[in-house]
């Protein structure tokens, strides 16, 4: 049978059990504590079921068809590209001459 001193005197029994066990252990003790919060954040935002099958089902024809007739009225073929300022040059300075570019362009 075996000898209580020699596994006692053995570094893998010594050091590695109690090191496979905290790695195999924690990792389990990880997961319950990550799930208990992700369970408090659910119960937290969870609403009456009605309305929330309400809200899904509005929300996503809605925002489609808003999004839809906002690109319908924008102009996407008469736009002009604006060149901003270089590091070096002053920004205001360069708004002033954008500004006055495009009012006598417009005129």
């Amino acid at each position: 049978m075996f000898d209580l001193k020699v596994l006692r005197r053995s570094k893998t029994f010594k050091y590695g059990v109690p090191m496979l066990l905290l790695v195999v252990g924690g990792s389990f003790g990880l997961r319950e504590f990550t799930q208990i919060r992700y369970d408090a954040q659910r119960i937290q935002k969870k609403l009456d079921p009605s309305l929330e099958a309400r809200v899904k089902v509005q929300n996503q024809a809605l925002v489609l068809e808003e999004e839809y007739e906002k690109m319908k009225e924008k102009d996407l073929d008469g736009w002009k590209n604006i060149r901003g300022p270089r590091p070096w040059e002053d920004s205001r300075q360069h708004q002033a001459q954008q500004r006055s570019g495009q009012s006598e362009e417009c005129a």
